[in-house]
């Protein structure tokens, strides 16, 4: 699918679903990246941003590394995504700024709780995008993400973490959640974010 096309969806639609857009060698060194080595590179997730972030794993169980632009795999994933927001920017005039992204590793037994991107006091996330790293996901291993209509009521998607597949949706539109995982489930988690005023 080309960028128009998922321009296009987006603005009819909010959200959507590719499978593998990104060549199965680059998903490849971004699962062998996508790894807790106990080098202290994966931390404990926090919610909230600044002096107000919080370690709250009832709400939020992953793990988590930034991407690093200095290492080659993550160079390569980040400058497809530069090519995507430079693409939508031209297409729908959305202002995207730049775009930041971290490996989330889910152990067995952890989830993450129904929220919004869109983080209090600093409204600049626009598009949420998820890239699954999980071979042979069966829908027993748990992990979809849910995802909900603008007021939180109404399930509208479940997207399985299956190897390759990417979500793209627009960040104040959808709340969604990440359904509890009975075996480690990994991805890149990232927002297309414009300017704070």
């Amino acid at each position: 699918m080309n960028i128009a096309e998922i321009a296009e969806h987006l603005t009819r639609v909010g959200y959507i679903v590719l499978d593998a857009p990104l060549q199965k060698p680059l998903s490849d060194l971004l699962f062998a990246r996508c790894q807790d080595d106990g080098s202290a590179r994966f931390k404990a997730a926090k919610i909230g941003r600044g002096a107000t972030q919080k370690h709250l794993s009832p709400l939020r169980g992953d793990m988590i590394s930034w991407l690093d632009d200095t290492n080659s795999s993550d160079f390569v994933y980040l400058t497809w995504m530069e090519a995507l927001r430079s693409g939508l920017n031209a297409a729908l005039f959305l202002g995207l700024f730049d775009f930041e992204s971290h490996y989330a590793i889910y152990g067995a037994g952890a989830g993450y709780a129904k929220h919004s991107d869109v983080l209090q006091g600093a409204k600049n996330r626009i598009l949420s995008t998820v890239f699954y790293l999980n071979d042979d996901w069966q829908t027993s291993h748990g992990g979809e993400l849910r995802l909900f209509e603008a007021t939180g009521e109404t399930i509208i998607a479940t997207v399985n973490p299956s190897f390759g597949t990417m979500i793209i949706f627009l960040s104040e539109s959808f709340p969604h959640e990440v359904l509890t995982a009975h075996r480690t489930r990994r991805s890149i988690a990232g927002w297309f974010r414009v300017r704070s005023s």
